[in-house]
């Protein structure tokens, strides 16, 4: 029997190629072996958003993009985390077993507050517990995560032996898969890839767009001019290259070239940008495909979320006959 995975993703609109490595990739490698659940975390976005006007149409983007990349709604379940509501009131009973000291001594609360001191809300104390219900509601017992994730899915884990030993096993602790992504940098070289900081590229960007934003991008910092050798090992383009082309020796050549200083940053960034725009090319082409049919994202999300609402209404009905509520 098939494992059961869940995972989620704000709704931040068209993806970029950070988005792509770190999480859409192995989305869809794991319907391979997998059960996957999948969900649009419009909820959580409402902790940090002050103007949510863009959440559908960012909600809308970021499907149309999964589904392009080979997501695939016939084998897994694609939703919108608020249109199951059964995650909230699943969310306020695991709140009544979940100790404040848990909450407030998490980094990832103490960071947010740093970062917007002026909107320190109770969603975002609670959010660790929101995701805890996200998980524990579908029955997951897999959870795709990098290794600085593992103590968020800890707190879920705690969360769940506690349930289960105050009312009696009936949660999953779900488990961690490991997964090894690459950081992705942005076209400054310095901040890893977002689209707040404006220093990415999107899955969906014209080639035109790709050439000048590829153009843009800040390569070896230890090379000045041409002349001098260069040094792959530190060149964000370089790094992104290797990921976007499946031309082993041509990657070769371009290192070599590069540490004799046969080949300038400006070259190689050209030679990127095409080799970026032709890895692209399947994926514009089916998104633009997608496109055409405008209803197709709203009709994968109300069919998932049906879906989940299947296995969520199950677990909610158990969840309060354990706790006690009539």
């Amino acid at each position: 029997m098939k494992g059961r995975v869940f995972s989620g993703a704000r709704p931040t609109g068209r993806q970029h190629l950070g988005n792509y490595c770190g999480a859409i990739k192995n989305y869809v490698a794991l319907q391979e072996d997998y059960e996957c659940i999948y969900c649009v975390v419009d909820l959580h976005a409402l902790t940090t958003l002050r103007d949510t006007r863009e959440l559908k149409q960012n909600t809308y983007e970021m499907v149309l993009d999964w589904l392009a990349a080979g997501m695939d709604p016939k084998r897994s379940i694609i939703f919108v985390q608020s249109h199951v509501p059964q995650v909230t009131e699943l969310h306020t009973i695991l709140s009544m077993v979940t100790p404040m000291g848990w909450l407030t001594r998490l980094p990832t609360f103490k960071e947010k507050v740093r970062q917007q001191p002026d909107n320190v809300n109770y969603g975002l104390l609670g959010y660790p517990v929101l995701m805890a219900a996200d998980i524990t509601l579908y029955k997951a017992d897999t959870v795709p995560v990098g290794e600085d994730q593992l103590p968020h899915l800890e707190f879920t884990r705690e969360i769940v032996r506690r349930f289960n030993f105050q009312f009696g096993e009936t949660l999953i602790e779900p488990q961690a898969k490991l997964t090894e992504t690459p950081r992705i940098m942005g076209i400054d070289g310095v901040n890893k890839m977002s689209k707040s900081l404006d220093n990415h590229i999107e899955l969906a960007a014209t080639p035109e767009e790709i050439r000048r934003r590829v153009m843009i991008m800040v390569t070896d910092p230890a090379r000045r001019y041409k002349r001098d050798p260069g040094h792959p090992e530190i060149c964000n383009v370089f790094a992104l290259h290797k990921i976007f082309t499946s031309d082993a020796a041509a990657m070769s050549r371009i290192e070599t070239d590069c540490r004799h200083a046969s080949i300038g940053c400006v070259e190689h960034k050209k030679w990127f940008a095409e080799d970026l725009i032709q890895a692209l090319a399947p994926f514009r082409e089916r998104r633009a495909e997608l496109g055409q049919n405008p209803d197709l994202v709203w009709d994968v999300l109300a069919d998932g979320a049906a879906r989940a609402r299947v296995i969520a209404q199950k677990t909610i009905a158990e969840v309060k006959e354990r706790v006690g509520l009539p």
